[in-house]
């Protein structure tokens, strides 16, 4: 299995980015409507187009372009091998997009840049003839893809995390929910190791494990319009004291607020914890033969307060440039990454696939058994905030639950600060 996170490249970008996305759509905003008149056109548009993707990911993409060159010989799709950094990606992206340039016609976008992409007008909606059946797919993949009630995208893989925990520690069965967890961390210092490891670092991790919070237990960060803030709200303050409670409460380690995906990773296939939340690709890791844990674990979804909790989606969707000529051929060539033969492939090179029915694949269930997990997982899980402000809204999160791990501040300070930076980073 690849060693890949999954949670999305544009999901590590620089904090800095926070202000570059407020001063795109400020030039957005004064540049006239020339993207609102490219929107519309050449939706009958056929021919070569280009894909653009970020070149971490491109082995797994280029089987699919071959495939697709040898079926449409008049409509061709090149590959243009973008940086593999999460923001430099973005910025060439954006540098291409405010210069109206059609080199890129299809764009794999991290899944939390869809929204800032749809509000800058630089994606064709997914509307009309360019509609694509959504049905099939896993809806937690499609609302990621939607901005403002409107498709934007067409979802091209994902990710979830998944709850790892020892048969030896804590027995053959996943804890049913939050509480069931937290009580048998008895069990793990019977055993001497750390209970439940995760990442609390603060970077993009903590965002991703503070929304999971807010989310499973019902709360929200921003609201439908992706700017008003929803975390000093009942419901998310509970997510939010529950995870600081068990980071208080030693349930979460002391040393996991320097703890990434590779440290959880190196924690819980070393015997060091019970329990884990992390991405797929760890579960090769947790069975190789080197592993303290091999033969003695099981993934589940992650927990709530009720059962599944709501894991933080990854993964790519794929969005037509506003400017391209070619839009007929661009939308034909994102239904074809979607179909079975396709996505089947991603989940044989552990990209976790988008459309459903593949996690029912009883071959891909024996060589993968974290499949059914990982597909209760997504279709329990929820996007990041969809916001055109993500970079903004993630740093006022991974401040202010950083701080409220550390005890500079309570959980409802947090919250109310958390709302107020989004209002400023949303302004």
């Amino acid at each position: 299995m690849s060693t890949r996170t999954r949670f999305g490249r544009g999901s590590q970008l620089a904090v800095a980015l926070s202000v570059a996305s407020a001063l795109v759509l400020s030039a957005c905003s004064d540049d006239g409507d020339s993207a609102d008149d490219a929107a519309g056109k050449n939706l009958d548009g056929r021919g070569a187009i280009s894909f653009a993707m970020g070149k971490n990911d491109l082995d797994l993409i280029r089987p699919v372009v071959d495939s697709w060159n040898k079926e449409h010989a008049d409509e061709k799709v090149t590959i243009v091998e973008l940086p593999g950094e999460a923001d430099d990606q973005r910025s060439r992206l954006v540098q291409s997009l405010q210069a109206k340039n059609d080199e890129f016609d299809v764009m794999a976008l991290d899944v939390t840049w869809t929204a800032e992409f749809a509000a800058n007008g630089w994606l064709e909606p997914l509307t009309g003839d360019l509609a694509i059946d959504t049905a099939p797919l896993l809806p937690a993949t499609v609302e990621s893809a939607t901005y403002r009630d409107v498709l934007y995208a067409g979802p091209q893989n994902t990710n979830a995390q998944l709850l790892y925990y020892r048969t030896d520690v804590v027995g053959n069965k996943a804890p049913e929910n939050w509480a069931a967890l937290v009580d048998s961390c008895d069990k793990a210092k019977d055993k001497n190791v750390d209970c439940l490891v995760t990442q609390l670092k603060q970077y993009e991790g903590l965002t991703v494990n503070a929304t999971q919070a807010i989310h499973s237990w019902g709360g929200q960060v921003v609201g439908s319009d992706g700017k008003t803030p929803e975390v000093n709200s009942t419901k998310a303050k509970e997510g939010l004291s529950a995870l600081v409670d068990a980071y208080k409460d030693g349930v979460i380690p002391k040393k996991a607020t320097g703890f990434t995906e590779e440290e959880t990773n190196l924690s819980f296939v070393g015997g060091e914890s019970a329990y884990a939340y992390n991405w797929p690709y760890m579960y090769t890791n947790a069975g190789d033969a080197e592993s303290k844990v091999k033969g003695k674990f099981g993934v589940a979804a992650i927990v709530g307060p009720d059962g599944a909790g709501a894991s933080t989606l990854g993964g790519y969707n794929d969005g037509i440039n506003v400017f391209s000529k070619n839009k007929a051929t661009a939308v034909d060539f994102i239904k074809y990454i979607q179909n079975a033969d396709n996505q089947k492939a991603f989940a044989e090179a552990s990209f976790p696939p988008v459309l459903a029915s593949i996690y029912d694949d009883t071959s891909l269930v024996k060589e993968f058994p974290y499949l059914p997990a990982l597909k209760d997982a997504l279709e329990n899980a929820k996007p990041r905030p969809v916001t055109p402000y993500y970079n903004g809204v993630s740093k006022a999160i991974q401040d202010n639950v950083y701080a409220a791990l550390n005890g500079s501040k309570t959980v409802d300070q947090a919250a109310a600060d958390i709302d107020e930076a989004i209002k400023v980073a949303t302004k």
